[in-house]
């Protein structure tokens, strides 16, 4: 009677604890198996396939690790003892040869995948794409749109349906942009130009942030990613035009101080070639 109940009292907590996993991830959506544009959904894809496929060597072994040690227990005096047992070609072939064709698997997705979702690759839509320039500071973003010729701090707006170039560099500490829900992450690093390529296919409000750790105001370093129709996106930058401040390097200067929390703000742009000053600044002045 108490090994029933054991054995009971097991199950339920193993389904109990499946539950509150599966509550957990209900009410708590996770933004990379969210994705709303088409980079994330391959990416979504990539992460549940390679997922998958290590799953069929980690179930088995969870389970036969019970199994065995149910069976084999020492009050299971009717489990067969073999002593002199050492070897087997039949589970030699399973142990290895499986966890063989899995990574052989896996070395294939990972190659083609590393070349068709490269982040530096253009993406091949008729719409022409939308550059925006991404500097990161302490411990804040700096947006500019050098075509449209505004800047925005800790907020972007983009139009749905169009491929976004970002060209990032950082002008603080080594960083990350990530926008988890239109893509993967790409590192920010000062004098020097990282390119990423996205989209967002759907309309609404998608969370930014840094995804490498970069001092005391990491935690308030985010952002907020705006995906409207062109018509309102170009309404937007007519109202940023008319209503804000105008940014020049002196400006740039006192923005780019350390500071964190900080509120959206939004700036004409007086220098079109100011991205290119914050990376060059690192860079020694040519030799005469």
């Amino acid at each position: 009677m108490a090994k029933k109940f054991k054995i009971a009292l097991i199950v339920l907590v193993l389904i109990g604890v499946s539950a509150l996993i599966t509550l957990f991830f209900v009410t708590h959506p996770v933004a990379v198996l969210d994705p709303k544009g088409m980079i994330a959904i391959k990416q979504r894809r990539l992460i549940i396939t390679a997922c998958l496929l290590m799953l069929i060597v980690v179930i088995p072994v969870l389970l036969m690790t019970w199994i065995f040690a149910w069976k084999y227990r020492a009050s299971n005096k009717n489990a067969k003892y073999t002593p002199e047992w050492s070897h087997s070609y039949i589970a030699e072939v399973f142990w290895w040869g499986i966890p063989l064709v899995i990574v052989v698997f896996l070395a294939i997705i990972t190659w083609t995948s590393s070349h068709a979702l490269d982040p530096f690759k253009p993406i091949d839509r008729d719409k022409k794409p939308l550059k925006v320039q991404v500097v990161a500071l302490q411990w804040k973003w700096l947006f500019i749109y050098p075509e449209q010729g505004v800047a925005s701090i800790n907020f972007m707006q983009l139009p749905e349906k169009t491929p976004i170039y970002f060209e990032i560099t950082a002008d603080a500490p080594m960083n990350s942009f990530w926008i988890p829900q239109l893509g993967g992450q790409m590192y920010a690093m000062p004098a020097m130009r990282s390119k990423l390529h996205l989209i967002a296919d759907e309309k609404g409000t998608y969370k930014g942030l840094s995804s490498n750790i970069s001092g005391t105001g990491f935690a308030g370093m985010t952002f907020v990613a705006k995906v409207t129709t062109e018509e309102d996106f170009n309404s937007w930058v007519s109202s940023v035009k008319q209503a804000s401040s105008p940014l020049n390097f002196e400006l740039y200067r006192d923005i780019a101080k350390p500071s964190s929390y900080n509120p959206v703000a939004t700036y004409v742009l007086n220098q079109n070639d100011l991205f290119d000053q914050i990376v060059m600044k690192y860079h020694k002045p040519p030799k005469d």
